[in-house]
Order: structure tokens, then C-alpha cells, then sequence
């Protein structure tokens, strides 16, 4: 399943633009100061299409230190994969971890491992982690803005309450 993504990405090349809404984390200036009270506008359920299909996700409000959130691709009606993860606070930070599995719920990624995205600037309207952009449109509205290692490009997901 895994490669079946990789291979729609590649197809869908064309939708992808080269970075210009995220940034890239740098370890010598590290990550500013945050809270979740700084991200608390991505709490929602939230719709849009993309990858060839209909993406939700949905993100729960501030509790424990996190914000879970939950992401689902569904192509020509079946689920294609999900997306689980949450922003924490930590070391009086934001770190966005996710993990990837199948539409049967197969991970992608080994049990104990994540992929992580470090905080790099948050503005009112903006949070960005690590080639891993939030930006805030309207209450209703949403962008996010994310780089493919694979293809090294962007794409942007847009997504409506």
C-alpha cells in the first residue's frame, strides 16, 4: 500500500509546487517558545480533496498537554491510508509527531517510531514545523502546506469545517 501512495504522488507530480510555504527547521536557532494555546485554532473537523481523493481530519481541543489529531484518504470510495498523531508541549515547545498506517490498520512505521516535525515559527495565522505548515484562512477555513521527501515538493491540502 505504501508504494501504491508513493506512486500516486509521483503520478499526481504536477500538483506539487517546489517549497514556498513552509520552512525548514534549523538546529543552531532550535524552536521558539509555544503552547498549544498558540494552535488552538486547528481544533476541528475539518474536509477537503486531495492525493486523487476525500481527505478528514479532525483535531481535538487542548488536553494533557496535546492536541490529538486523526487524518483519513479515501479513494474511489475505500480507505487508502490513515494518519494518527498529535502536537505536544514539550520543553516549552510545539513538536508535531504522526504515524502512518494502512486501510487496515497495518503501521507503516516500526511500533516505535514516529515521524517528527520541530517547530519553526508560529504567527497568528501561521505554524510551521518543519517542511510542515498550518494556515489559518477563516474559522471555517484552513490550509496546510506539506514537503514530500520523496519528491522533495510541496503540496497543499485545503480543508473546510
Amino acid at each position: 500500500m505504501k508504494s501504491l501512495l508513493f506512486l500516486l504522488l509521483f503520478v499526481l507530480g504536477n500538483t506539487f509546487s517546489y517549497a514556498q510555504n513552509t520552512l525548514n527547521y534549523n538546529d543552531e536557532k532550535g524552536s521558539p517558545k509555544a503552547t498549544l494555546q498558540n494552535v488552538k485554532w486547528i481544533v476541528g473537523n475539518w474536509t477537503g480533496e486531495a492525493l486523487g481523493g476525500i481527505c478528514q481530519e479532525t483535531w481535538s481541543e487542548p488536553i494533557g498537554n496535546s492536541m490529538m489529531f486523526s487524518f483519513k484518504l479515501v479513494v474511489d470510495g475505500k480507505v487508502a491510508f490513515y494518519e494518527l498523531g498529535h502536537i505536544i508541549e514539550k520543553e516549552k515547545t510545539l513538536l508535531l509527531q504522526l504515524k502512518h498506517f494502512d486501510g487496515e490498520l497495518k503501521g507503516w512505521e516500526k511500533a516505535e517510531v514516529s515521524e517528527n516535525f520541530r517547530l519553526v515559527k508560529v504567527t497568528p495565522t501561521h505554524v510551521y514545523f518543519d517542511k510542515f505548515t498550518f494556515e489559518r484562512i477563516s474559522d471555517n477555513e484552513i490550509n496546510l502546506y506539506v514537503v514530500f521527501e520523496e519528491s522533495g515538493k510541496e503540496m497543499k491540502f485545503n480543508f473546510k469545517k
